[in-house]
């Protein structure tokens, strides 16, 4: 049996994430086959560079580009 392998698409995300007492600005442009394995990708690299968890990070907009 042949799978058919749905072509990456690209999405920017935006949004903040809490840096100490302040709120930092983020966008990120990732290849992913749809908008929520986009957006888990987003929380997974931004919560490992800046060990934080899902719950300091806002996702404010998704574009697929």
């Amino acid at each position: 049996m042949i799978k058919e392998f749905k072509e990456m698409e690209n999405y920017i995300i935006s949004g903040r994430f809490k840096a100490g007492s302040t709120w930092e600005k983020f966008t990120k442009k990732v290849a992913s086959q749809n908008e929520k394995n986009a957006k888990d990708k987003v929380y997974s690299l931004i919560g490992s560079e800046h060990n934080l968890k899902r719950n300091l990070i806002q996702l404010e907009s998704t574009t697929k580009e």
